[in-house]
C-alpha cells in the first residue's frame, strides 16, 4: 500500500482508545483526511515516539498515512510536529478563533479535494491568532474561505435588482446577500445592515493580494460581522455550528442590550 508524505495541520481528534487517536487532518495537498493513529501516545522503552507523543489540535506536521481510496480511515505511520502553536495555549481569545476557523475548513472542504490556497492561508492565520491583529485576521480568512468554497455572500450590490452600495441597508440570508431599501418587501427575513460595516466588510473581502491592506479591527466591529457571516453559513449548511457560542460569546447580552449600534435587530446569530 503506498505512503504519502505531506505537511498537514489537525482539525480534529478522537482518543479512539489509551494509545490511538482518531484524527482530521488538512493536508496541503491531498484536502482533508480522515485517519486513525494506531498507538499514537505509545513510547519505547527509550522514550521515543513515532508520532511525537500524539497529535493534538492545530498542530501543525509532516504526516505520513497510507493512501487507499476504498478505506473510510487512512492509516498514519508517522507525525513529525513542526508547530504546536504554543501561545494559543495562552489566548483563549485566539484559541477559539483557531478552533472556529478548523471547523470552518472542515465543513467547507471535501475530503481528499485539495486546497493549497485555502492550506496556506490557515498556516498564516494560525501564526496571528496569538498575537494583536487577530480580530481582522481571522475575519480575512473567513471570507477568503467562503470565497474558495463558492458560499461568500453577496456584498457589493443588491441580490434582486443589482442596487449598488450606497442602496444596501438590509440583509438577507434566505437571499444569500444584501438587499436594497426599495427590494425590503420582496425579503422577509430581512436584517438591519450598518453601511460602516458593510464597506468595511466589503473591503477585506476583496481577493488575497499585494493590495489588499487589513485595518486593524476590535471585537465592536468584527462580532456582528461574525455573527452575519455564521447566519449566513449556518443557513447555507443547514446546520448548527459549534463554535459560534464560544466565538461570539457575550455579543447576545450586548445587543439585547442595545449596546452596540452597529447591527441593530439583527439578533446575535448564536446556536440556541
Amino acid at each position: 500500500m503506498p505512503l504519502v508524505v505531506d505537511r498537514s495541520i489537525c482539525l480534529r481528534k478522537l482518543e479512539f482508545s489509551e494509545t490511538s487517536q482518531i484524527l482530521t487532518l488538512f493536508s496541503q495537498h491531498h484536502g482533508l483526511v480522515p485517519v486513525i493513529a494506531k498507538g499514537a501516545h505509545r513510547r519505547t522503552k527509550a522514550g521515543a515516539s513515532k508520532f511525537d507523543g500524539g497529535v493534538d489540535l492545530l498542530d501543525v506536521g509532516q504526516a505520513i498515512f497510507t493512501k487507499d481510496s476504498s478505506k473510510e480511515l487512512a492509516t498514519l505511520t508517522e507525525w513529525k510536529l513542526e508547530e504546536g502553536h504554543l501561545e494559543l495555549r495562552h489566548d483563549l481569545r485566539g484559541m477559539h478563533l483557531g478552533l472556529y476557523a478548523a471547523e470552518l475548513v472542515s465543513v467547507f472542504i471535501e475530503e481528499h479535494d485539495p486546497h493549497e490556497v485555502i492550506f496556506s492561508r490557515f498556516l498564516e492565520v494560525l501564526g496571528q491568532l496569538g498575537g494583536p491583529r487577530k480580530e481582522e485576521e481571522f475575519l480575512a480568512f473567513e471570507l477568503d474561505l467562503l470565497r474558495e468554497a463558492g458560499y461568500v455572500p453577496e456584498l457589493h450590490q443588491c441580490v434582486h435588482c443589482g442596487a449598488g452600495t450606497e442602496h444596501l441597508v438590509y440583509f438577507s440570508v434566505s437571499a444569500g446577500g444584501a438587499v436594497c431599501r426599495q427590494c425590503r418587501a420582496r425579503v422577509s427575513d430581512c436584517f438591519g445592515l450598518d453601511v460602516r460595516l458593510l464597506r468595511l466588510i466589503q473591503a477585506i473581502s476583496r481577493p488575497i493580494g499585494p493590495t489588499r491592506r487589513l485595518p486593524q479591527l476590535t471585537r465592536h466591529q468584527t462580532d456582528p460581522l461574525n455573527s452575519l457571516l455564521a447566519r449566513h453559513m449556518e443557513h447555507s449548511l443547514s446546520k448548527r455550528l459549534r463554535m459560534t457560542r464560544y466565538v461570539l460569546e457575550g455579543y447576545r447580552s450586548r445587543v439585547y442590550r442595545q449596546e452596540s449600534p452597529d447591527l441593530r435587530g439583527t439578533g446575535s446569530g448564536l446556536p440556541a
